[in-house]
């Protein structure tokens, strides 16, 4: 996209910033690109804003739709920015630690992309690092139980959610034929990939009540600072689901980052994350739906990691991280193998929900 903000569009995103928050006068200074975020650009930006309700300096962040990259790669779950914004004010309105909504724009001719402007928050948000702590982070878990709680409370009838696409048919079978669109002819070639797709399908849930997921929700997209929750990030995946697909999302083994011992994030148990959930969300957990949507996490997470891999190996995007995404799909792969297996087990003999099976169980199936 080359240089988002430069001495051309920096007056044109003033002016325009000037108007939507009621200012007399608004001053950008570009602070560079931050990292972490594979589909949307990231740039962090201070505003010095005179006059009206939001004068003063703010730390935010510019987040614009890219061009290209995943659009050309068939990333169809990411929405577009303006239907971000969207969800980001319908989550922070209904009281979830998303970052502060400033303004959106939808006009090419500001900076050439769709982009809104949030507020910045503090804190750490790579995987490895939070989930270095010694100790379960119980606290921690519980607290992003009950923030998913909350953000649960909304669905269709939220106002300012119109615009978000409803499931054709039902959100599981929705998600199996967008992961078999996405892999493309692999998901036919590919075993691992073919039964997976097949398992889902043939265990899918009937369509139930809908809510507004994250469908993103994880450890590495949520801020952490002294122990403590100060944001939830990266919502271009958001839309109307089955609630129960967050949390096997949330649990499933690719996000632990190493502590598997520990099912919910890498933080702690699952117990801790689901007592926060229902604190909050009104309805009690199904470990059966749950189990069902960590074997989807799988799918999607393989499904993603091929197209992230595309996008560095047909040259549109030429990427050393793209490039390593594309290369984890048979650790992908196993993962799914080990769950299957797990749950399979748990059907002859009674277990926790997600229990892991022993090392030598796991390599006599994948063997």
């Amino acid at each position: 996209m080359g240089a988002l903000i430069d001495g051309e569009s920096r007056p044109r995103l003033e002016s325009w910033l000037a108007g939507a928050t009621g200012a007399t006068r608004v001053a950008v200074a570009d602070e560079g690109t931050l990292g972490g975020g594979a589909i949307s650009l990231n740039l962090a930006v201070t505003l010095d804003i005179d006059g009206g309700p939001q004068a003063g300096r703010h730390a935010c962040v510019l987040r614009a739709q890219p061009g290209g990259g995943a659009a050309a790669s068939g990333m169809k779950a990411s929405i577009s920015k303006a239907q971000e914004y969207a969800v980001l004010r319908a989550a922070f309105g209904a009281g979830v630690a998303a970052p502060e909504p400033i303004a959106a724009c939808g006009d090419p001719a500001v900076l050439g992309a769709d982009f809104y402007i949030m507020r910045r928050a503090e804190g750490i948000g790579a995987g490895h690092k939070v989930v270095k702590a010694d100790q379960p982070q119980r606290a921690l878990a519980r607290e992003l139980g009950r923030q998913l709680g909350r953000l649960h409370k909304a669905g269709p009838d939220t106002p300012g959610l119109e615009g978000l696409p409803m499931p054709a048919a039902s959100p599981a079978l929705d998600c199996v034929h967008a992961y078999r669109d996405w892999l493309g002819d692999l998901a036919l070639r590919d075993a691992v990939l073919a039964w997976g797709l097949r398992w889902l399908e043939i265990h899918a849930p009937p369509p139930g009540e809908l809510v507004l997921c994250h469908r993103d929700y994880r450890t590495g997209n949520y801020l952490v600072k002294d122990g403590g929750l100060t944001a939830i990030l990266d919502w271009e995946f958001a839309g109307f689901s089955d609630p129960m697909e967050d949390l096997g999302w949330f649990c499933a083994r690719s996000w632990r980052f190493g502590r598997h011992d520990r099912e919910a994030g890498g933080l702690a148990g699952r117990e801790d994350f689901y007592a926060g959930y229902e604190e909050t969300s009104g309805r009690r957990v199904d470990p059966q739906a749950v189990a069902y949507w960590e074997t989807a996490a799988y799918m999607r997470w393989a499904a993603i990691a091929v197209l992230q891999g595309r996008r560095h190996t047909s040259g549109e995007e030429p990427s050393l991280e793209l490039a390593l995404t594309g290369r984890m799909l048979p650790e992908i792969e196993l993962d799914l193998l080990r769950h299957i297996h797990g749950l399979g087990l748990r059907a002859s003999a009674p277990a926790a929900v997600g229990a892991e099976p022993s090392g030598d169980a796991d390599e006599e199936r994948v063997a």
